[in-house]
């Protein structure tokens, strides 16, 4: 069970972020804003502490925290974000880290070794990770060596197609993985109970588990529907304007 989580609000230059679908055109930010207000409100019916950090202007995609750290039940381990314009966002992070873990419980990824938090899925002590465009074969050795450091465990995940690893498989817990395109058939998740996410709804495969329950993004009936059939109370949360900067439910908060 979650009892915290930390968001940071989006800065006025989030319409300047990095995107690979420039196609759906550039966030509002008022609507931004509201969208995040929601989201905070959706977290809290979860029963979680909300930790709202101020917003980054030097840093367009600093809303998506969830980049900048992994945390386990045993460590916060800073990330080093792959995407230049994002390299500084864990230093910014860490203050906010230090209020809830002792500095020997705080590891961190040194360059080389680039990794986003995007690409790293908890399933209880084990963690996947993806080797993607920001996430490098260096950071994976790294993240992995601190796990075990820790007594925990980590494996990685070869992406082909997808940004992050939880652009299409996330895990929601009891066993059940939601799983889209490139992960329906992939043997890493082969023991798991999948929920498959149709194609034309695959970006609704990043939904988030907090504590029994499941936010799904709006918009997106046949996910909140076979979420539903699994046997979770779904919160709905629209994230329309943070799509067009290819990010997600994940990424917009930290939750331990």
């Amino acid at each position: 069970m979650f009892k915290n989580v930390i968001v940071r609000r989006p800065a006025k230059s989030m319409v300047e972020g990095i995107t690979s679908n420039p196609q759906l055109g550039r966030p509002n930010y008022e609507l931004a804003l509201k969208q995040h207000d929601d989201y905070i409100e959706a977290l809290k019916k979860c029963g979680v502490a909300v930790t709202v950090l101020e917003a980054l202007e030097e840093y367009p995609d600093s809303c998506f925290v969830e980049d900048t750290a992994v945390i386990t039940r045993k460590c916060a381990i800073l990330s080093n974000p792959g995407a230049a314009s994002r390299n500084g966002e864990a230093k910014e992070m860490l203050p906010a880290i230090k209020k809830f873990f002792p500095d020997d419980m705080i590891e961190y990824i040194k360059t080389p070794g680039t990794l986003d938090g995007g690409d790293v899925m908890m399933v209880g002590d084990h963690f996947y990770v993806g080797r993607s465009a920001r996430t490098n074969a260096e950071g994976i050795r790294q993240f992995i060596a601190i796990l075990e450091k820790h007594g925990l465990s980590g494996s990685e995940v070869k992406l082909e197609l997808v940004l992050h690893l939880k652009t299409g498989v996330n895990y929601i817990e009891n066993g059940n993985m939601l799983v889209s395109g490139e992960f329906v058939e992939k043997a890493d998740f082969a023991k798991y109970s999948k929920i498959v996410i149709p194609e034309e709804e695959s970006y609704a495969a990043n939904c988030i588990w907090v504590n029994d329950r499941v936010i799904v993004p709006s918009g997106y009936p046949t996910v909140e529907k076979k979420i539903r059939d699994a046997g979770y109370e779904v919160i709905l949360t629209d994230t329309s304007e943070y799509r067009k900067l290819d990010g997600g439910l994940s990424c917009l908060s930290l939750r331990f």
